[in-house]
């Protein structure tokens, strides 16, 4: 044993010390070598291929390397953080254990929310997403997912600030979060937020800040002068009317024009809409009647909503396959072995997205 010592010495290397990978094989890095060690990183690195990356793999420096990365990600804080994949596999049955990667804010990277809101289809499934992840899963996304949503969110404001649409929607968004924000600020030292309790002070002033320009929003009206909505025979201005799914827009648009105050008035109009959103159960339980013992079929709509949820209404969802537990977007190519994909694949609310991940 004592003779093979030496042998064994030749090629064991000693934990803490620093080792580089050179032409001539591994050689033991000393501070008073700095400079022979130089020479043998620039000729194990060739002049055309070397970069920073290069010197931190060459060198072992593992922990430096990641360093590095992390360093380089938060500086592009405007950048969200993209994979070559736009979809991501959902464990069936999941529990806490085997979650693994498979959480709600990797969907939240892997699924392209950022090019998503640019769909006008996509625009407010994206939104009442946001609102919900405000409201209650915030702190359950991972940093780099926290700062996507700021990303995003930051994205959809200045969307609405160029249109000037759907400005009452990102208005509602942006009051959730802040107030939510508001509560999990206060609970400082309890881990509830990634990063600086300052960074998160200054978003919410952010938001403070977009709130004031969605406020200062002055509607002009546009200078084409044919035909308007008011130019439509009444028939048809009602059959466009009766295609409004929130009883905001209604009372909204029954206020540009006296003609308009009397349609949006319309019993007919708030009875559909009424019937479109509740169960016949839900409106027996909430039935108001008028001085003239009609249905006020109106002020129901308004009550109603404050103790049911509406029905919602999307033009392209998230899509869930049920053979391979793939969830992605409607038309993304997915590695599916199911003879007819498309038949297996299950539209999801931004509510049951949000289910998906919990356990």
């Amino acid at each position: 044993p004592r003779a093979a010592m030496p042998f064994l010495g030749q090629d064991w290397r000693s934990p803490g010390q620093n080792w580089v990978k050179t032409a001539d094989g591994w050689t033991r890095f000393l501070e008073e070598r700095h400079s022979s060690y130089v020479s043998d990183i620039n000729s194990y690195c060739k002049k055309e291929d070397y970069n920073k990356e290069n010197l931190f793999n060459s060198m072992n420096y593992d922990v430096a390397a990641k360093k590095r990365k992390k360093d380089l990600l938060n500086n592009k804080t405007k950048i969200q953080y993209f994979h070559q994949e736009k979809w991501i596999y959902v464990h069936k049955g999941s529990t806490k254990e085997r979650h693994g990667y498979c959480t709600l804010g990797e969907a939240f990277n892997r699924l392209d929310f950022s090019n998503a809101i640019l769909d006008s289809r996509r625009f407010n499934y994206v939104v009442r997403l946001l609102e919900l992840i405000a409201k209650s899963q915030l702190t359950s996304l991972s940093g780099i997912a926290q700062k996507n949503f700021m990303n995003i969110l930051e994205k959809v404001v200045q969307k609405v600030l160029e249109d000037q649409q759907n400005i009452r929607l990102i208005r509602e968004l942006l009051q959730t979060l802040y107030t939510s924000l508001c509560t999990l600020v206060q609970r400082v030292g309890k881990s509830v937020l990634v990063g600086n309790i300052n960074m998160w002070v200054h978003r919410m002033e952010t938001i403070l800040h977009w709130q004031q320009q969605l406020n200062s929003i002055q509607i002009t009206r546009p200078a084409f002068k044919g035909m308007t909505f008011t130019d439509l025979p009444l028939c048809l201005q009602l059959n466009i009317m009766q295609r409004l799914t929130d009883g905001r827009d209604l009372v909204s648009l029954g206020q540009v024009a006296p003609d308009l105050q009397v349609l949006s008035e319309d019993r007919l109009l708030w009875k559909k809409l009424c019937q479109y959103h509740f169960t016949d159960r839900q409106i027996r339980k909430r039935i108001i009647l008028s001085e003239k013992g009609l249905l006020d079929w109106k002020k129901m709509y308004f009550k109603l909503i404050r103790c049911y949820p509406r029905k919602e209404q999307y033009g392209d969802t998230l899509q869930l396959c049920r053979h391979c537990h793939i969830l992605s977007w409607k038309g993304t190519d997915h590695p599916c072995t199911a003879n007819n994909p498309e038949s297996c694949s299950t539209s999801l609310s931004p509510q049951d997205f949000i289910n998906l991940f919990r356990f």
